[in-house]
């Protein structure tokens, strides 16, 4: 469906707050910018900022960005034939040829980086946001699987794939903090993933493989 009017003038507004305030937090630091400095600086009110993020962190980290529903999602839409681990590599693989915001290397994003990690809210609400991540791509694992309740197979499996999920943006804070440019840091970190896949033990790797539909007849 075409995105009318109202919903594409409600996205600029919130896209332009939320880089309007970014900005503001790399020039000042998060912790000195407050709501109201972002409202007068976006030129809205502070009601409106706060009726599209909630708090102030959201401004950094949207939820529907920096969700910790994020890998159970990527599994939840692998195709037939894939497991879970597969489909999550292939994902960052797909994010990290593509540049992508969502991996850390787009243009600008060093700064952002230094900033996130001199603001403690930001910094707990990553180390939140991983542990979220793991815990709800277990539960997503279970349910798929049919593991019992006391079966501890699906918080292995998802603690393996959250770890190399952890490992890739650590890889990618590291090396942009260095100053490497996205190019760099991609074909390093595409190279990371290679190693660590095939360091992946196969039960892993096997774990959780979607099967095919059934031809209707």
């Amino acid at each position: 469906m075409a995105e009318g009017l109202r919903e594409r003038k409600k996205r600029q507004t919130r896209q332009r707050i939320a880089e309007v305030a970014v900005g503001l937090f790399v020039e000042r630091g998060f912790d000195n910018v407050t709501m109201a400095e972002v409202a007068q600086a976006a030129e809205v009110s502070v009601n409106t900022v706060y009726n599209y993020f909630q708090a102030k962190e959201d401004l950094v980290l949207p939820p529907e960005e920096a969700s910790p529903r994020r890998l159970a999602d990527i599994v939840r839409e692998r195709p037939p034939g894939q497991s879970a681990a597969v489909a999550v590599l292939e994902r960052l693989r797909r994010e990290i040829h593509g540049r992508e915001r969502t991996v850390g290397l787009s243009a600008g994003f060093g700064r952002v980086l230094e900033m996130m990690r001199a603001a403690p809210t930001l910094t707990a609400r990553l180390e939140d946001l991983g542990r979220r991540m793991t815990d709800a791509l277990a539960v997503a694992l279970a349910e798929e699987t049919g593991a019992d309740a006391g079966d501890p197979l699906p918080r292995v499996v998802a603690w393996h794939i959250g770890c190399l999920h952890s490992l890739v943006y650590a890889e990618i804070g590291r090396r942009t903090t260095a100053g490497e440019s996205p190019d760099a840091i991609a074909a390093a970190v595409l190279e990371l993933l290679d190693v660590a896949e095939s360091l992946l033990g196969e039960r892993v790797r096997a774990y959780a493989v979607r099967e095919g539909r059934p031809c209707s007849e």
